[in-house]
């Protein structure tokens, strides 16, 4: 106890004492002399004030017979003499200290214990220390109010910023005040995609139909119903039959002397069709983007029962063709990351259905969705999307069609084979806009279009002037601005919707309705 008492004294002349003026209480570095304090006449309340590892002295006018501390804690007081009291602080807090003295009068001290500066500006300095380490020639400072780190200068982009606010974390709740170098563009990536959908058909069709003109007295015609059957008619105010063919197919015969004849069907066909799509889509990094080509077609969706107690049809469209979504992402390896979802889609007629008198079809689609990574300019390959398809209808002339051998002359037989596949093929590639001033590309066309009306060329001004230009960019910004530059933009409305101001009508390209009764269908006319 001794020896700390006199480290105390010998630090005192750096200690501070707060005190109320009636107290009759001072803090110094040595007890004066002269000039005793007056002895108070009543209780007392002060307010005293010390940081931790530091202590203060109390000098008093009379001798104190008794000490308490509130909280051990935080304080100490030790009793140097008499009249002279030893206050040490230990621990950031808040405590009381109560003393009497041999007049029964007691003194009450708010004792305060602030945190001391020297571990503050150690703790600053070690934090100092590893941002020099780590983010060596950028400009920053670091300062502590209240509890809180202060964040200042520049950082070359938002990476070195996020460092520094982790190492100032450790000490403390950071303050972010950092300025960031504004960063060039984000490299723009082209995608080069073909689509390439090869068809094979095979197709082969046998069929008769018979027809008499007279025989037996009888004008008729027997047929499968598969293929148009010929129509014979006896002519007003004429005895004489006639025969009118739709089709004659491939083979025809008549009999004059039986009035007999038939028509028979014998094809065979094949096809091979190649569909080409080569879309080239430009996005930023890590942005989406799309291509359609193809179209929308309506279709109905049964609503509830409208005002007037019929039953309303919703016309609504669904696109279809060949489409393409994907987003690239450059990686810090120097790849390019890529999400991409190419998609086929035809419409199926022969699976349609019928909705209130709507033909609705079938949609036919053919769907990829996929994560590769490549490096620039590299390409990969989807295949093996096969359709293969087999379809046969057979039909025959009752009786006829069963018997042996000469049956199959009054049988129609349809087979049709398809055999589809889809290859896609996608080329990611880094590329940059072309130079301002530069030759832009053109298309030549066959024959020389309008002669421009106007004597104002369409792309006046040319010139950039200061009115025209854009101010240049300033060369750091704030951290939180940066941020909120990079944020995802409102998304682009690409369903055709418009509204018109004048009326207060509105015209809405994705769906459309109409009233009408129940058990009455309604057309695309009635939108």
């Amino acid at each position: 106890m001794r020896a700390r008492t006199g480290v105390a004294i010998a630090f005192v002349s750096a200690l501070t004492f707060l005190f109320s003026p009636g107290a009759g209480l001072w803090a110094q570095t040595a007890p004066p002399a002269t000039s005793p304090v007056a002895a108070p006449s009543q209780d007392s309340t002060n307010d005293l004030s010390v940081a931790v590892g530091k202590s203060v002295v109390l000098d008093l006018a009379r001798p104190v017979t008794r000490i308490v501390v509130g909280l051990g804690d935080f304080a100490e007081a030790v009793a140097i003499s008499p009249n002279q009291i030893l206050v040490n602080g230990k621990t950031p807090g808040e405590t009381t200290l109560i003393l009497w003295d041999t007049s029964g009068s007691r003194q009450f001290f708010n004792v305060t214990v602030r945190p001391s500066s020297y571990v503050t500006n150690d703790r600053l300095e070690a934090v100092r220390r590893e941002l020099r380490n780590e983010l060596p020639g950028q400009n920053l400072r670091v300062s502590e109010e209240n509890g809180s780190i202060f964040l200042r200068g520049t950082v070359k982009d938002l990476n070195s910023s996020d460092r520094a606010q982790t190492i100032a974390a450790s000490i403390g709740k950071v303050v972010n005040l950092l300025n960031v170098s504004v960063p060039a563009s984000d490299p723009q990536i082209l995608l080069k995609v073909r689509f390439a959908s090869v068809d094979r058909t095979k197709e082969k069709q046998l069929g008769i139909n018979v027809f008499s003109t007279g025989l037996g007295n009888t004008i008729g015609s027997v047929s499968t119903g598969q293929f148009s059957p010929p129509s014979p008619t006896i002519p007003t105010g004429s005895t004489a039959s006639a025969v009118s063919l739709s089709n004659a197919l491939n083979l025809f015969a008549f009999y004059p002397g039986l009035d007999l004849g038939a028509t028979i069907e014998a094809l065979q066909t094949q096809g091979l069709v190649e569909v080409l799509a080569e879309p080239n889509v430009m996005a930023l990094n890590g942005k989406q983007a799309s291509f359609l080509a193809g179209g929308e077609y309506p279709y109905p969706v049964a609503q509830a029962a409208g005002t007037t107690g019929g039953a309303t049809i919703t016309l609504m469209f669904k696109e279809y063709g060949v489409r393409l979504n994907f987003i690239p992402t450059i990686t810090p390896r120097g790849t390019i990351r890529l999400q991409v979802a190419p998609e086929v889609s035809s419409l199926d007629f022969t699976q349609a259905i019928q909705i209130g008198g709507f033909d609705v079809p079938a949609i036919d689609i053919r769907r990829v969705k996929t994560e590769v990574e490549l490096q620039d300019g590299q390409s990969f390959a989807i295949g093996g999307l096969l359709d293969n398809r087999e379809n046969e209808s057979f039909q025959k002339i009752p009786f006829l069609g069963d018997i042996p051998i000469l049956g199959k002359f009054f049988q129609s037989i349809q087979r049709t084979k398809t055999n589809t596949e889809l290859i896609v093929l996608v080329t990611p590639e880094i590329v940059a806009p072309i130079p301002a001033g530069a030759a832009l590309p053109e298309l030549k066309y066959p024959q020389a279009f309008l002669p421009p009306n106007s004597g104002i060329p369409m792309h006046n001004p040319d010139a950039k002037t200061a009115e025209n230009s854009p101010a240049p960019p300033p060369p750091t910004i704030p951290v939180e601005k940066l941020l909120d530059s990079m944020k995802p933009e409102q998304p682009l409305n690409i369903d055709g919707s418009m509204s018109a101001s004048g009326g207060g009508g509105s015209y809405g390209g994705g769906a459309a309705t109409a009233n009408t009764a129940v058990g009455t269908s309604a057309g695309p006319g009635s939108q």
